[in-house]
């Protein structure tokens, strides 16, 4: 299989997003308690690494609990947008693309990506690496969480779906999706029409649904341990539209 990395660059979206993200992604409308109780339950005395940890929503609640948090993340501005906020000093952070996880080996009992952003790895190859990569970082028993969504090609009409994600103090917020089954990618470009006029956004990704996610991690030696609909441990049905799901690497 040929991997082309050059259509998604690793920090392109980071890069051009960070400056509008707080607002666009406002933790009032996405409370991250829930996965901060979640996570550090799972984590224990630590330490974590988080997956593109951008601006620090999870990571910095996280690290206010008293645990040792690591994130990687490709986009310097994302980072930058993080250092500036109280607490992030205790935090590690790395700049790179997750996809290749430059980590100390054995190091984490808790490794997690949130909020989609584990279908940023542009390639099936990419994903592979990835979970491989995570399987080596973590701690005998150490686990491996993704939030994502479950993949619904039906949201797609003829390949394509324009729709309005908010009106807000920045502006109006609009997607453009073009969605192509047989590589499993949506490209998105996100429209913010505001007082300084129009701006773009790339957001792509390269889905995976539950049991392809449940190959790669056997793939890397990591078993799956629960599969959750939301934060609040909601059980997984037919009808969730989104998953948590955890893996453990074997103790």
């Amino acid at each position: 299989m040929v991997e082309d990395n050059s259509l998604w660059p690793a920090a392109e979206y980071g890069d051009a997003v960070a400056d509008v993200y707080d607002v666009w992604f406002d933790p009032g409308r996405r409370a991250p308690d829930a996965a901060v109780e979640f996570l550090s339950g799972l984590a224990g005395d630590g330490p974590v690494l988080e997956l593109g940890i951008g601006t620090g929503r999870i990571a910095l609640p996280l690290s206010a609990r008293g645990l040792a948090v690591t994130g990687i993340d490709a986009s310097t501005a994302m980072l930058d947008k993080l250092r500036a906020k109280p607490g992030s000093t205790t935090i590690d952070l790395v700049i790179g693309d997750f996809a290749d996880v430059a980590v100390p080996a054995e190091s984490f009992t808790l490794v997690f990506v949130a909020f989609n952003t584990f279908f940023a790895l542009s390639s099936q190859a990419a994903q592979v690496r990835c979970f491989t990569g995570v399987a080596a970082a973590l701690r005998p028993g150490g686990m491996f969480v993704i939030e994502a969504f479950v993949p619904d090609p039906t949201r797609f009409d003829r390949g394509q779906r324009v729709q309005v994600d908010a009106i807000n103090a920045i502006g109006t917020q609009l997607s453009a999706s073009v969605h192509d089954p047989l590589t499993q990618t949506i490209r998105t470009r996100q429209l913010l029409f505001g007082p300084e006029g129009p701006r773009t956004f790339p957001a792509d990704l390269r889905y995976a649904w539950p049991s392809e996610l449940d190959l790669m991690a056997r793939l890397a030696g990591l078993e799956l341990i629960q599969r959750w609909s939301d934060w609040h441990r909601q059980p997984f049905t037919s009808a969730s539209g989104n998953h948590i799901s955890a893996w453990q690497r074997p103790a």
